[in-house]
């Protein structure tokens, strides 16, 4: 099955390059897709100079103007389709993500045991290490509310490293996704449980990252919970 692995950076120069080597590493017929937010700090000139002698690395470089990491997710799921992917992996730049994992999410896809991978902490075999401990409060609060608002199954339903199927993306009208920001994965989720597909959680380690500076900040991620709310009690978003 053809795997693009879509990353979405901003401000990532310090840690794209090993990531890029690490998921070659560990998928090597999987093409690399990095969605940049024209990163202040290049990010996208790094890719370029990596992408001279790697033709399994992509880049789309969308204008600063409309940055978000939720739009850079859609768009890079589009563009995915677009390059006739099977599997579609999105994960993290920071390396907290790890590219080991990727294989396992693939073969529950391959084996059709699974629509949707979610790259899990919170289950057997699965760990959080490395954070401060009131974020990963703050995460655990998360995680038990959007279950309980939304209705959601999964064990770790923030987790933003995951991988679906081409009919996954379809079925979930991810041409349509309107999150800009990272509530994007919680309105992702939301509608995989509404399009009723087959979800499967897969142990991961996650890892701070130790280069650059985190996206997400604990009050932002605060406001997203009014509006876990809202995406319950309004419409639904596949009708």
């Amino acid at each position: 099955m053809k795997t693009v692995i879509v990353v979405p950076t901003y401000n990532e120069s310090a840690n794209i390059a090993a990531l890029v080597k690490l998921i070659h590493k560990s998928v090597p017929a999987a093409q690399v897709l990095v969605v940049d937010d024209s990163s202040p700090d290049k990010t996208y000139e790094v890719v370029k100079g990596i992408m001279k002698k790697d033709k399994k690395l992509h880049l789309l470089k969308r204008p600063r103007e409309i940055k978000g990491r939720g739009w850079a997710g859609r768009d890079g799921f589009v563009q995915a389709l677009k390059m006739g992917a099977d599997v579609v992996v999105e994960m993290d730049a920071d390396l907290s993500h790890q590219p080991k994992y990727i294989p396992a999410f693939i073969k529950l896809i391959a084996s059709g045991q699974a629509d949707v991978v979610l790259g899990s902490r919170y289950m057997p075999g699965g760990k959080d290490i490395d954070r401060p401990f009131y974020r990963q409060m703050t995460s655990n609060f998360a995680k038990n509310y959007l279950k309980l608002v939304l209705g959601l199954k999964a064990q770790d339903p923030t987790s933003g490293f995951r991988a679906y199927s081409k009919d996954a993306l379809n079925r979930i009208k991810v041409k349509t996704l309107t999150a800009r920001d990272p509530f994007t994965v919680s309105e992702i989720l939301y509608r995989c449980y509404r399009a009723k597909l087959n979800i499967k959680e897969s142990p991961i380690v996650f890892i701070d990252r130790t280069q650059g500076e985190s996206k997400l900040q604990i009050t932002t991620l605060l406001k997203y919970l009014a509006r876990a709310l809202a995406l319950r009690l309004g419409p639904n978003p596949l009708a």
